[in-house]
């Protein structure tokens, strides 16, 4: 599953053969959740509340590049683009 982003000990992640609505993973110590890009909202799992929110300001912020590299799903993986951080 490639890294496409990585803040404040939070992993984002894409899966190559992942299925709709579009989504992306998200690893932050012991937590694993999935989130909705068009609504940055928790779909599956859990992140600490301070996490979540950094999290959904981030997808809001880059939606249209999430949405990018999920529209090329089942393609070549380097064709995805790493995708800023939130700073």
């Amino acid at each position: 599953m490639p890294e496409i982003s990585r803040f404040l000990g939070i992993i984002i992640k894409m899966f190559f053969d992942d299925h709709n609505p579009p989504h992306f993973h998200v690893e932050y110590q012991d937590f694993k959740a999935i989130i909705d890009i068009r609504k940055a909202e928790l779909m599956e799992g859990y992140l600490p509340t301070k996490q979540l929110k950094l999290v959904q300001a981030w997808a809001v912020l880059h939606e249209e590049e999430l949405l990018e590299n999920f529209s090329t799903l089942g393609q070549d993986v380097k064709t995805w683009r790493k995708i800023e951080p939130l700073s």
